[in-house]
């Protein structure tokens, strides 16, 4: 059962460098417990990017990202880095998988870093990709699986350690159909267990089904001059 953690944002900026306009500014938002959120919103407004800052992978130009009440994107960077092997699942949108190593292995991962035995690691890896389906590609390499398969895996990679955010970089954006309901499904059942789930997605329809929606425009108020998110 995962421990849910409130992740939030307030006045958040990022841009890339001082000549180009900031791809996300001022951006404040509370994302809830124990439920779905998906960003969605045109190419270019900052979808990745809001992911890659809530997730504490990268820092923000200004503002500050919130885990539980504190500053997390203020933490050290071995502090982070610790918050992320153990709290944080995150899905790309291209599987990011090691071609060098076994599926299994690439499942397994996760939860190495995050200090569990490799027993149990493999135990848990195994149940997971039963339910996915891929419990057969285990000895396989990555290059040898399907593109929907190789989403699957990440998925179960993702969640290997029952952490208490998953962010999904467009899970289902190369999946067909029934792909992409496995994994949906996935992270329905895992914000169920009271983790704080986070979706970017072109897709409306799964937008439609979140519990939660952050809208970003792409566009800056004239009367702001700053990107302005909605939320329902």
């Amino acid at each position: 059962m995962s421990a849910g953690t409130a992740v939030g944002a307030r006045d958040l900026t990022f841009g890339y460098s001082r000549r180009n306009p900031a791809v996300l500014q001022d951006l404040t938002l509370d994302l809830p417990v124990g439920a779905v959120t998906t960003l969605t919103g045109p190419s270019g407004s900052g979808k990745s990017t809001l992911l890659y800052l809530l997730a504490l992978m990268v820092r923000p130009t200004a503002g500050t990202v919130m885990w539980d009440g504190v500053a997390a994107s203020s933490l050290a960077d071995g502090e982070r880095a610790r918050l992320r092997a153990t709290d944080v699942g995150f899905v790309f949108q291209d599987a990011l998988l090691d071609p060098s190593r076994s599926v299994l292995a690439n499942v397994c991962d996760s939860a190495l870093f995050a200090g569990m035995p490799r027993r149990i690691a493999g135990s848990r890896a195994r149940e997971l990709m039963s339910r996915f389906g891929v419990e057969h590609r285990g000895d396989h390499r990555p290059g040898e699986i399907s593109g929907g398969q190789a989403q699957r895996v990440a998925m179960c990679r993702a969640l290997l350690t029952g952490p208490r955010v998953v962010f999904a970089d467009e899970p289902t954006g190369n999946l067909d159909d029934a792909s992409a309901a496995v994994v949906w499904q996935a992270l329905v059942d895992h914000a169920a267990t009271g983790a704080t789930v986070v979706v970017s997605t072109h897709d409306r329809a799964l937008a439609a089904r979140s519990d939660h929606e952050v809208r970003l425009t792409g566009t800056v108020a004239p009367e702001a001059g700053r990107r302005t998110p909605e939320t329902s």
